[in-house]
């Protein structure tokens, strides 16, 4: 486990080699970051497109690529941080980001899919979505 901004961790998940096509571990009730169920969905991006600026006020997001790599980046607007982190299946790690902090994707292959699983469900009173973030881009 890493920390970064704020309090957004990165943790290392396992993939299960098999013959007929890979396991890729994403989350289970005794994860230390499982804080409960609210929903998941799965957003697909192609490549060079970026998704966000997406902010939640009280969601925390477990994030995982199962599909392709994606180019995160993180910006803790208290402490005015950033963070870029790359994941993907070649390199199977979960990003949880608490409340609080913006994030914006890119995807850097041909299609990449982003699951994320949030706590609570997905409200738009609870969310903020915005173009651009203190002139951040993910380039």
């Amino acid at each position: 486990m890493k920390k970064i901004v704020k309090s957004v961790k990165v943790f290392k998940k396992k993939i299960i080699k098999v013959k007929k096509g890979d396991i890729i571990k994403f989350l289970n009730k005794d994860d230390v970051f499982f804080k409960g169920f609210g929903e998941i969905y799965f957003s697909e991006i192609k490549k060079n497109q970026t998704k966000g600026w997406n902010f939640h006020k009280r969601n925390t997001c477990i994030i995982s690529v199962p599909l392709g790599n994606v180019e995160f980046l993180i910006f803790n607007p208290q402490k005015k941080q950033l963070k870029k982190i790359k994941i993907g299946k070649k390199n199977n790690k979960i990003i949880q980001i608490p409340p609080g902090n913006w994030f914006s994707f890119k995807s850097i292959v041909r299609i990449s899919i982003i699951a994320n699983f949030m706590n609570n469900l997905h409200q738009k009173k609870e969310t903020k979505k915005e173009i651009n973030i203190n002139n951040i881009k993910i380039k």
